[in-house]
């Protein structure tokens, strides 16, 4: 890996020869390894999360030193925006989980904004202006992220959506997995929009490097399991955290070095190749060959992140981190096996990126006004009847990466205090709250029964929760028009009601009510 690293060097070098830079400006000088400055610095940060938000509120001071391993373009951006106190924090984490990657994060930067029925992406956007660093912790391209600017759609799936910002840094963390050609596919539709992206984004040498092969035994392994398929997207996301997890896998850092790589590679193809013989139709000498060509322009993005989040916390560098996937797609905490092959609530940020928890104070949960989930597996407040049907036309639910329709159901509390019992939520922001505007009456699931017996918690097992029967409570709906309110005390009463009933079951206020598309339809309490 360290001669890897070396050769990057080199490359870099040449071409900042070729480029006519001196040592002073070219992109290698700031790794200058002399000694590495002292300062005292007095931090106050706010991480904020947004679908599970984070916020410190305390001043920290601490003794700090760091050695600068980015280019001289990137440090100056950080610190240009030393006046800022605010770090800020976002991924996605939904009551329900739907399986591998199958909702949608709509996240919208800066003021213009069209893209309709967005969820926890407007209130990202209300609180983004400031961000000047976006970073991703954990999850790959099965991602979706539709962003909106200036009447302009870019479709993300492993860039972070800070990108649409020009004073943004961005970077693909530790606890991702990295589809090198979706990422130069990715930047490739940058450039069809005038995006510039140079000394921008960023990949972390630590992040795990996905194949082509980890793509095909996706499909492999699906097929596999029959009737019992998780459902994935197909993009290799399981079997490149698999790799990861049996040590076998190829960090980004190891590309750099050729041989290393391409050895391990290879031996990776022949392990595979004994489990699934002639189904797999593999070439890794073509990939190999990729590879190659892909080396010299890669080098440009990999950095490592410690030093960047180090000297991003030193100069209170405000900075939004996006999940990928909600929280009942967590490898630990979600309706496993029905899950993604990483860890997508909260802990995953601090494991993704070496952010410190202990500095959390306010969390932010962000839920719809009703229920949705993508693909199969247990669902107990589905509607498979005109309601569903209704929920779905009318909250335009589709998602982004896969194209499915969601499945549509009423909103269930015990899967929300569930998911607040994992991220220990201060609050909620309540989405698509406009959506349940013309029922005349709305269903909320207050518990579960099993074989009659109601049940504590929510279950740990698919079988347990393929059994369950939800207990509703009913409540009036308000058949009025709530779209693009934005005082909580110019809603109708029962939507007041249906609101109010949410934090008395969930002993959890909610601060933040959309009430449609548009970025003002926002209430806060």
């Amino acid at each position: 890996m360290v001669a890897g690293i070396s050769q990057r060097n080199a490359m870099r070098a040449q071409r900042d020869d070729k480029r006519g830079n001196s040592d002073s400006q070219g992109r290698d000088a700031p790794r200058d390894r002399g000694p590495a400055p002292t300062k005292s610095i007095k931090v106050t940060v706010r991480p904020l999360v947004i679908s599970s938000v984070i916020g410190l509120h305390c001043p920290v001071p601490f003794n700090t030193n760091w050695t600068i391993f980015i280019s001289n373009r990137l440090l100056q951006r950080l610190h240009k925006h030393t006046e800022s106190t605010c770090l800020r924090l976002s991924f996605s984490v939904r009551s329900l989980a739907t399986r591998v990657c199958c909702d949608s994060d709509r996240i919208a930067l800066q003021q213009s904004f069209s893209n309709p029925r967005l969820g926890k992406g407007k209130l990202v956007d209300l609180l983004s202006e400031k961000f000047k660093i976006t970073a991703r912790s954990a999850g790959g391209h099965n991602a979706g992220h539709t962003i909106v600017v200036n009447g302009i759609t870019y479709d993300f799936h492993i860039l972070p959506s800070g990108l649409v910002n020009p004073e943004t840094v961005n970077l693909v963390g530790s606890g991702t997995v990295v589809s090198v050609p979706q990422f130069f596919h990715e930047l490739q539709q940058l450039e069809k929009h005038n995006l510039g992206y140079k000394d921008r984004i960023f990949i972390s040498d630590r992040a795990h490097a996905l194949f082509e092969l980890h793509s095909l035994v996706d499909g492999l392994e699906e097929i596999e399991l029959g009737k019992g398929a998780v459902g994935t997207t197909k993009k290799g996301i399981g079997p490149c955290y698999q790799t990861k997890a049996a040590r076998s896998g190829i960090r980004i850092g190891e590309i750099f070095d050729k041989e290393h790589m391409d050895n391990k590679l290879r031996t990776m193809a022949t392990a595979y190749q004994k489990r699934y013989g002639d189904l797999l139709k593999y070439d890794v000498e073509a990939e190999i060959k990729r590879y190659d060509e892909w080396r010299p322009r890669l080098a440009e993005y990999v950095i490592d992140q410690v030093p960047l989040i180090q000297q991003a916390e030193a100069s209170n560098t405000p900075m939004l981190v996006e999940g990928a996937n909600a929280l009942l797609l967590d490898v630990d905490w979600g309706t496993y096996p029905m899950v993604t092959s990483s860890n997508t609530g909260i802990g995953g940020v601090f494991t993704g990126l070496a952010l410190s928890p202990f500095k959390l104070k306010e969390v932010i949960g962000v839920v719809k006004a009703y229920q949705t989930r993508v693909g199969g597996g247990p669902f107990p407040t589905e509607q498979i009847n005109e309601i569903g049907e209704k929920l779905q036309t009318i909250g335009r639910e589709v998602g982004v990466t896969t194209g499915r329709r969601r499945r549509c159901g009423w909103l269930d509390l015990v899967l929300l205090r569930y998911s607040a019992a994992i991220n220990h939520y201060t609050a909620f922001n309540l989405t698509k709250l406009d959506i349940l505007d013309d029922f005349d009456e709305i269903k909320i699931a207050v518990g579960y029964k099993v074989d009659g017996k109601e049940v504590p918690s929510f279950p740990a097992t698919i079988d347990a929760l393929s059994k369950v029967e939800p207990i509703y409570e009913t409540l009036p709906g308000w058949k009025t028009n709530s779209t693009n309110i934005s005082s909580y005390d110019d809603l109708p009463e029962n939507a007041r009601k249906y609101i109010e009933f949410i934090e008395k079951q969930t002993g959890v206020p909610v601060k933040w009510i959309g009430t449609g598309p548009a970025r003002e339809a926002m209430i806060f309490r």
